[in-house]
C-alpha cells in the first residue's frame, strides 16, 4: 500500500473511530486527542508492520488505551476508568459509521462558522491543525486554540453525541452542508494567498459530502451539494495556465474537463431536482449541470441559467446570487441590462467594494464599449481581492482593456 493509500484510509477510519469512542465514553475532547495519537501510530508502524486484518478495530484499541491512560491521571475516576479498560477486540467494534454524528457535533448551533469549519476538519477530516492551519493563512497556534475553544464550548453547552430530533435535525443539517460548502469553496478558489485552488480542501469537502450522502441518499440538498461540488471540481484541471494563471469559465477548454466527474454529476443533479422539496443546492447543482452539458461557452442555455438563478434569488435570496443573475441577463437581454440590475446592488454594504461585484460590472462595460470605465474598475477589483492569482488575471484584463483603448 502506498502512502497516499494509507493517508485516504486512515482519514476514512478516523471519524468511525472517534464515533466509537464518543460514543462509549462521551468526552470529545479527549476522545479527538486520543484518535490523533492512534493515527500517528498506524502512520509509523503499518508501513514497517502491514495494515492489520482489522484496521478499524486496531485504531480504536490503540485509542481506546490512550483515552484510559488519560483518565487514570484522575485519581478520583480510577475505579471507573478500571472498569473500562478492557482490550478491544474486532467483534466488539460496531458496524455503525458515525460520521453524521460527529458532523452534528462539529457544527454545534454555539459555535462560529469559522470554529465549526475548523473542527470539522479536524475531527471529522482527520487533517492536523498544522494542516487546518496551513489551509486557512493563520499561525497554527492560533489555530490550535480555535479548535481547543470549540471543544471547550460544546461541553459547556452540555451536547450530546446524537442526532437531534425533528426541525432542529433539519436545522443542524443545514449547518453542516453549509459548512460542507464553505470548506469546498475555500478549496476551489482561495479567498488569498499565491495559488488559485487548495486542492487537499476541495477533495475533502467531496469526501465528506459522500460520506453523508451515503447516509442520507434520499436528501434532495445532501444530492445538490455532492452533484454542485463534482460539476465545479470537474473543471478544475481547465481553470488555469500551466503558468497558474486564471482561465475564466468561457475560454476554457473543455475537452480538459473530467468527463467522469461530469457524468456523476449530472445524474446526482437530475435526481436532486426529483426530490419533493426545492432548496438552494439542488439549484445551484441544475445551474452547473446546465453548464456541464454545453460542449462549448456558445451553446450554454443562458434563458435556463437566468431562470435557474430567478428561482434561487426567491428561495434563497442573497446579493452574490443577484450578481451571478445579472451575468445571466447580460447574455439574454444585453449587457445594459446587465448593469441596471448590479446597479439595485451598489447599496447593499454586504457587496461594498467586493471584488466580485467590480470585476462583473468591468466586465460588462468592456462590452459595451466603455473601456475606460471597465479599466478603472478591472484595476479597482484587483486592489480589492487578497487572492494573487485572481488579481494577475484582473490586472492582465485592465492592461488589455487599456491598450485597446489606445489603438
Amino acid at each position: 500500500m502506498t502512502a497516499p493509500d494509507f493517508e485516504d484510509l486512515l482519514r476514512e477510519l478516523a471519524p468511525q473511530v472517534l464515533g466509537t469512542l464518543v460514543r462509549r465514553y462521551g468526552r470529545f475532547e479527549g476522545c479527538e486527542d486520543a484518535v490523533q495519537e492512534a493515527v500517528l501510530a498506524a502512520t509509523v508502524q503499518w508501513p514497517v508492520e502491514g495494515v492489520p486484518d482489522h484496521p478499524r478495530a486496531w485504531l480504536t484499541t490503540v485509542a481506546s488505551r490512550r483515552l484510559v491512560d488519560q483518565l487514570r491521571s484522575d485519581h478520583a475516576r480510577r475505579e471507573r476508568e478500571a472498569a473500562t479498560a478492557d482490550e478491544v477486540l474486532p467483534e466488539q467494534v460496531p458496524d455503525t459509521d458515525d460520521t453524521l454524528l460527529l458532523l452534528f457535533l462539529c457544527c454545534h448551533p454555539v459555535l462560529t462558522p469559522a470554529s465549526q469549519t475548523a473542527l470539522t476538519l479536524r475531527a471529522v477530516g482527520g487533517l492536523t491543525t498544522a494542516e487546518v492551519a496551513r489551509a486557512f493563512l493563520v499561525p497554527e497556534g492560533t489555530m490550535a486554540a480555535r479548535i481547543s475553544r470549540a471543544k471547550q464550548r460544546i461541553k459547556a453547552a452540555g451536547s450530546t453525541f446524537g442526532l437531534p430530533d425533528g426541525a432542529e435535525r433539519e436545522e443542524r443539517l443545514r449547518v453542516v452542508l453549509h459548512v460542507l460548502y464553505l470548506i469546498f469553496n475555500e478549496g476551489y478558489t482561495a479567498s488569498s494567498g499565491g495559488e488559485l485552488h487548495r486542492a487537499e480542501l476541495a477533495h475533502e469537502a467531496i469526501r465528506l459530502t459522500r460520506a453523508v450522502h451515503a447516509q442520507l441518499p434520499g436528501d434532495g440538498e445532501v444530492t445538490g451539494l455532492l452533484a454542485l461540488m463534482l460539476l465545479t471540481h470537474a473543471r478544475r484541471a481547465a481553470r488555469t495556465t500551466a503558468s497558474g494563471d486564471l482561465v475564466p469559465l468561457d475560454e476554457q477548454d473543455r475537452t480538459r474537463w473530467d468527463r467522469a466527474m461530469i457524468e456523476e454529476g449530472l445524474a446526482l443533479a437530475a435526481a436532486a431536482l426529483a426530490a419533493p422539496a426545492l432548496g438552494p443546492y439542488q439549484v445551484q447543482a441544475a445551474i452547473a449541470a446546465t453548464h456541464a452539458a454545453a460542449a462549448t461557452a456558445g451553446e450554454t442555455d443562458w434563458r435556463q441559467v437566468h431562470a435557474l438563478y430567478l428561482i434561487l434569488e426567491r428561495i434563497a435570496p442573497n446579493p452574490m446570487v443577484t450578481l451571478n443573475r445579472a451575468v445571466a441577463l447580460a447574455e439574454t437581454a444585453g449587457p445594459p441590462a446587465g448593469l441596471a440590475l448590479l446597479a439595485t446592488l451598489d447599496g447593499d454594504g454586504r457587496l461594498a467594494g467586493h471584488h466580485r461585484l467590480l470585476s462583473v460590472r468591468a466586465h460588462l462595460l468592456e462590452r459595451t464599449g466603455d473601456l475606460a470605465g471597465a479599466y478603472e474598475h478591472y484595476r479597482r477589483a484587483a486592489r480589492a481581492t487578497a487572492s494573487l492569482a485572481e488579481r494577475r488575471y484582473l490586472e492582465s484584463r485592465a492592461g488589455r482593456v487599456r491598450a485597446a483603448g489606445r489603438s
